[in-house]
């Protein structure tokens, strides 16, 4: 699948078919930008949402979780900065009356000219050999200094003209540069302006008396509210860490690419208590931390990278992403911010409440300065699911479609097949189930040829097949099939429980 788009295409297709993601509404012709979670999907969802929380809450003594409202008062966004402050520049095609980020438009162009440059890259490496020295090539070929260089100077200039609020500039740089609209190549644009996300909303009995309120656009401020809370009745001491999955809302204008970015989508963020002066030995901790986790699922170290922050957003004084190949190229998956002590101190402004914390061991009270871990739970599941979904020619020139789910992600685990429905097969694996179901998400599965149920699960990313046949009820045992290997091995039925534990226990994976 040489073609990004085509495979991308291949991916949001695969997902609909075999029970992932489904179009919101669809028998009334969708909602944009709004997805819901199919059978599959909302398992896999889960099971990424409990890795990353098992990893962050039950692996750290210092980090506790919560759960805080959607629904907050609406003076945390005046504190937060949101109501002024949180918005997107946005730029519209007059010909095809479609809008933009004008922001990304320009990061997109810029992040051509490294595509460019990792091309010189690829043809030295490939004419050299084993001889190519990498970094002696980068620092000193004329095209990949030429190429990073007018990156860089463009990155540059957008974060000095959104630093400055300089909209009028940034359209000069799209125009000087030559944009055009992605769809149509038209460059008949209108100036930049900006655009504010949050979805209002009332609360109360009548029109009359409801208050304004906001679907929270973050789930981070419920954090930074309840943070002497949890502090007091859970005798914590800094340093420690507040965790929290849930849902957030944006109006996104220019939502787009499947899920990666929609107007209703879920977070995983923890946000860290250290002592002011601290905070950057903590940031680069949680950078390398966050990067181990990623890598534990083993989806390609190459498929990862930090991205720092040309512009610090207000409450910042360092910010990095990590960024992962998507068909769509390198784009955000997690953030890591230093947050400083700007959300707590405009809490305290704004309510009239301090927000400082004894620390007995310096025997004087702060406002601790904070270090964010903010992660899209419906990026990382874009994230597993196309960078699982692979197309293999086999030994004997046949193709399978496989979805290589991390064996600690799949939704199903194994699927029980009888070879035959009759002979007392079928009572046979249905009494397996019944043993296996306590600890895993088992199904049964009698409809078609044995192999083309191997195929069926194969696409759907159940790793393992449990066949029963007629010696299975001689001897008691059964085939077990490796959905990525293919291997098939003879286990008793007693042993599959402990055959499956050994390839999906958390210990292994996040050890």
């Amino acid at each position: 699948m040489a073609n990004p788009e085509d495979f991308f295409k291949k991916v949001i297709a695969h997902a609909k078919e075999y029970g992932y993601i489904f179009a919101s509404s669809e028998i009334y012709d969708g909602l944009s930008a709004v997805y819901d979670y199919a059978q599959n999907g909302v398992e896999l969802k889960k099971n990424i949402r409990e890795y990353w929380w098992r990893s962050m809450v039950y692996m750290h003594q210092n980090i506790v979780g919560l759960d805080s409202a959607i629904l907050m008062h609406p003076k945390i966004w005046k504190a937060s900065g949101h109501v002024d402050a949180f918005n997107d520049p946005l730029i519209d095609n007059k010909d095809s009356k479609k809008r933009y980020r004008a922001d990304v438009l320009v990061e997109d162009y810029a992040e051509k000219l490294e595509v460019k440059a990792q091309k010189e890259i690829a043809k030295a490496k490939k004419r050299f050999g084993e001889a190519f020295d990498q970094a002696q090539f980068e620092a000193t070929n004329d095209r990949v200094l030429r190429y990073r260089q007018e990156k860089q100077g463009i990155l540059d200039r957008l974060a000095r003209s959104l630093e400055a609020e300089d909209l009028a500039d940034v359209k000069v740089l799209i125009e000087s540069l030559g944009i055009a609209d992605p769809d149509t190549g038209s460059k008949n644009w209108t100036d930049v302006r900006q655009f504010n996300l949050m979805f209002g909303t009332k609360l109360g009995a009548s029109a009359e008396t409801a208050t304004d309120l906001y679907l929270r656009p973050e789930t981070a401020q419920g954090i930074f509210v309840n943070y002497l809370n949890v502090q007091k009745t859970g005798r914590m001491k800094i340093p420690f860490g507040i965790a929290q999955t849930g849902k957030a809302f944006r109006n996104e204008i220019v939502a787009r690419q499947f899920i990666f970015r929609m107007r209703e989508f879920e977070q995983m963020e923890m946000q860290f208590f250290v002592r002011p002066g601290e905070e950057m030995q903590w940031y680069d901790y949680w950078k390398q931390t966050r990067l181990k986790w990623h890598l534990s699922l083993g989806m390609g170290e190459e498929n990862y990278r930090f991205h720092d922050h040309e512009k610090l957003a207000h409450y910042a004084n360092a910010a990095s992403d990590i960024e992962f190949n998507f068909p769509f190229g390198f784009k955000e998956l997690e953030g890591i911010h230093s947050r400083t002590d700007f959300d707590l101190k405009q809490h305290e402004t704004f309510s009239g409440k301090k927000l400082q914390f004894f620390d007995p061991e310096l025997n004087e009270s702060y406002v601790p300065y904070v270090v964010e871990t903010s992660i899209g739970l419906d990026r990382m599941f874009l994230a597993v699911l196309s960078h699982s979904l692979q197309e293999e020619t086999l030994d004997d020139g046949s193709q399978r479609t496989v979805l290589k789910l991390p064996f600690i992600l799949a939704p199903t685990k194994a699927a029980v097949l009888p070879l035959v429905k009759k002979d007392g097969l079928p009572e046979l694996a249905k009494s397996i189930i019944d043993q296996l179901q306590w600890d895993f998400n088992v199904i049964y599965d009698e409809k078609d040829a044995v192999g083309r149920r191997y195929r069926r699960q194969d696409a759907a990313g159940t790793p393992y097949c449990i066949t029963v046949d007629h010696q299975s009820l001689e001897d008691q045992t059964v085939t077990l099939r490796n959905r990525d290997t293919m291997e098939q091995i003879r286990v008793s039925i007693d042993s599959l429980a402990l055959h499956m534990q050994e390839a999906i226990a958390y210990k292994n994976w996040l050890a």
